[in-house]
């Protein structure tokens, strides 16, 4: 598929110097290359869409044509001919550059195939009230470090490691077909080093020659007030191991906030209900409740209603980036006394005899809330 707009695959500005063009594709070159995707169906593809866009914008006549028209080759612009570099003839100087370290070309020298590490994630589980406060917590990671054993080299200590006779230490092989077209000039990584320019004449006896070895390393994470449920947090340089003088990876956590038994979030605030009599939500009253980080006291209003909502400003949960905490929010629960002695419904039924409350005829039951302390009405 033609490329539609090169600046976006190569993700540059339409300002965007040479110099920061070629250095955006180089990076994608190595990120996308086939040879170190292997597994990844869709890196040649992306490959060859970075090269494309490459040829484009490193042409100055093709970017200007580009820059005016918003076409990107000459189907559009009604003319033109010859045969010019086709979609994706990013020069082989640059593609080489860009997969071996800043060669620029064949010529001898020794090639750098380095080869940063992979990422990585990790998942954690925390409470509410680590929300609050922030942690740390611990975890165990299985990750690439560099072999011990042979320093990272890949050969066995005391062993020769070589120039690769078949590339000349540039860990690529370059070969010219003739066609009818002319000379093709083709490049791949080198089958015998595989893209490192070096022969190991001894693998290393402990990561045969892998350079890296794969351990279980104990880490902990700092975990910030404010996280949300699913934040990820990156930790740079604890992914595996870069190879050849490549960078670490990172390594990703994953925040899984656990459901507290009583306090829900929302956001930055909390909400936990809160159980009161009858005689506490029609008179009112001040009560103590718990809540993340300790005890709080709280004034009901005097006729609250069941479902009512009592604000507590500033003890809810902070933002993750600083600021005022929420609020914690009781939801009032008014419980019915289920039973009740005599002296306590007699003195109800006169609180709703004075209210000229109606008491259902009946055995009380769905009457209403008096109805169903009180049973009937008397004559």
């Amino acid at each position: 598929m033609p490329v539609t707009d090169p600046y976006a695959v190569l993700g540059v500005s339409r300002d965007a110097s040479a110099d920061d063009i070629k250095s955006a594709y180089r990076r994608l070159a190595r990120k996308f290359h086939p040879d170190v995707n292997p597994d990844d169906p869709t890196a040649e593809e992306k490959f060859k869409e970075v090269g494309e866009a490459y040829s484009i914008l490193s042409d100055p006549e093709r970017r200007q044509r580009f820059d005016q028209y918003g076409v990107t080759d000459d189907s559009g612009m009604g003319g033109g001919g010859g045969y010019g570099p086709g979609p994706g003839a990013a020069d082989f100087g640059d593609l080489f550059e860009a997969f071996f370290g800043g060669m620029g070309g064949m010529g001898g020298g020794q090639a750098n195939f380095s080869r940063d590490g992979d990422d990585l994630r990790a998942d954690v589980s925390i409470t509410l009230r680590d929300v609050l406060t922030g942690c740390e917590k611990p975890i165990k990671v299985k990750r690439t470090t560099p072999c011990t054993h042979c320093g990272g080299t890949g050969g066995e200590p005391g062993s020769e490691i070589k120039t690769c006779d078949t590339c000349n230490g540039q860990g690529a092989v370059r070969r010219i077909a003739n066609t009818f077209l002319g000379s093709v000039t083709t490049t791949t990584t080198c089958p015998t080093c595989r893209g490192t320019g070096k022969k190991i004449e001894k693998p290393c006896s402990k990561c045969q020659g892998k350079k890296v070895t794969v351990e279980t390393a104990d880490l902990t994470v700092n975990i910030p007030a404010g996280v949300q449920h699913g934040t990820t947090l990156r930790v740079s340089g604890q992914g595996g191991a870069g190879i050849d003088g490549g960078q670490p990876g990172d390594l990703y956590v994953v925040v899984a906030v656990a459901r507290d038994a009583r306090f829900e979030r929302d956001d930055i605030h909390l909400y936990a209900p809160l159980d009161i009599t009858f005689a506490q939500a029609a008179m009112g009253d001040q009560i103590e409740a718990e809540s993340l980080d300790g005890t709080v006291k709280i004034s009901i209003p005097r006729g609250s209603q069941p479902q009512a909502e009592v604000r507590i400003k500033g003890r809810g949960l902070p933002r993750l980036r600083g600021g005022a905490r929420g609020d914690l929010i009781y939801v009032l629960r008014v419980k019915v006394p289920k039973d009740l002695s005599q002296e306590r419904a007699e003195l109800l039924r006169k609180f709703a005899e004075l209210g000229n409350e109606r008491i259902p005829e009946g055995d009380g039951q769905g009457g209403g809330f008096l109805g169903g302390l009180f049973g009937k009405k008397k004559k």
